[in-house]
């Protein structure tokens, strides 16, 4: 884990710029996700996670939506493999406990899944195709 990260809850109003730009660089630049595609009308009613290096730099995000799925997370490809993803997963998870929720669930791309299932997601469903990229449905009680 990256003890140099920081994640804050804020709403969109406050991470659209930065979580747009990864989000891009992610979703749009390195998987080819119609940018249309990507962006959505949930962001305005979502909590979203905005993660920044020891140097203040946003290099994460996620997002959870008011009936308890986590969507969009995504960090910068040079940030991988530090915990960021883990850490902006556990902060949505916490405010999802916050908010009273009993559950959360995502659409994870498969290759993604095990890291999820490190936070104790399981597989809730078959596999699926959105944007050209198989998913799979998963949850997690809290």
């Amino acid at each position: 884990m990256n003890s140099h990260v920081l994640v804050r809850i804020v709403p969109w109003s406050d991470a659209r710029i930065e979580a747009q730009r990864i989000r891009a660089a992610v979703f749009v630049a390195e998987q080819g996700v119609p940018f249309e595609i990507e962006l959505d009308d949930w962001d305005e009613r979502c909590e979203h996670a905005l993660a920044c290096d020891a140097s203040g730099r946003p290099v994460g995000t996620g997002r959870l939506l008011p009936d308890g799925h986590i969507g969009r997370m995504a960090v910068l490809r040079e940030s991988r493999g530090q915990g960021v993803g883990g850490l902006v997963l556990e902060a949505l998870i916490g405010r999802a406990r916050e908010r009273g929720m009993r559950r959360v669930a995502l659409n994870a791309q498969t290759h993604a899944a095990p890291f999820y299932v490190r936070f104790g997601f399981v597989v809730a469903g078959e596999t699926f195709m959105e944007a050209g990229i198989p998913h799979v449905a998963m949850e997690r009680s809290l």
